[in-house]
């Protein structure tokens, strides 16, 4: 991991730590589950989200009223809302997307889950998505939750992470191997 981005993810960890143990002390892990996938869905889905948080051409003010605008039309709770609006005090929601990621961990753990990311070439049906969580659940003795992205360059197959573990089966990976093997060939 590079320097700028373990010291971004150090930063979005102390962050995670103490709204995780804030809901946890007001029982409100479950709300704050809700809170996370929601941030998460709106970082993927909105560009000018992404920009918000990342460009210095906002001002604190300015960020802080739009990350305050974003919360209440999420729906978010006080402490997500509370939280967000001190990063934005301290021109801190640049680390907005490892806060999430941190925030998943810590809850996936208290309930005892691991987090698998998963990239397939084309969308899981439920089928799929059942089938392949009850297969990690049995390799990894606990339960698995999926986040599931599509990345057509895959052509077909899945690429799962699971912590520091990857399983690549995707036909893009087997297409390199098969390069690297006849370019050793001749």
């Amino acid at each position: 991991m590079s320097e700028p981005a373990s010291i971004s993810f150090g930063i979005a960890a102390r962050y995670a730590t103490a709204l995780f143990e804030l809901a946890k002390e007001e029982n409100q892990i479950a709300a704050l589950e809700s809170d996370v996938e929601g941030l998460a869905s709106a970082l993927a889905d909105s560009a000018d989200l992404r920009e918000l948080i990342i460009s210095p051409v906002y001002s604190r003010e300015d960020q802080a009223r739009a990350i305050a605008a974003v919360g209440q039309a999420m729906g978010l709770s006080g402490l997500t809302r509370n939280t967000l609006a001190l990063m934005a005090s301290k021109r801190r929601l640049f680390v907005l997307r490892q806060f999430v990621a941190a925030l998943r961990e810590r809850i996936a753990a208290e309930k005892g889950e691991v987090t698998a990311e998963v990239a397939s070439a084309k969308a899981l049906t439920k089928a799929q998505s059942d089938k392949l969580s009850k297969s990690l659940s049995a390799t990894f003795g606990k339960q698995v939750k999926l986040h599931t992205t599509v990345d057509e360059s895959l052509i077909g197959g899945l690429v799962v992470k699971v912590g520091s573990k990857m399983i690549d089966t995707s036909i893009r990976s087997k297409l390199a191997a098969l390069q690297n093997v006849m370019k050793e060939v001749g």
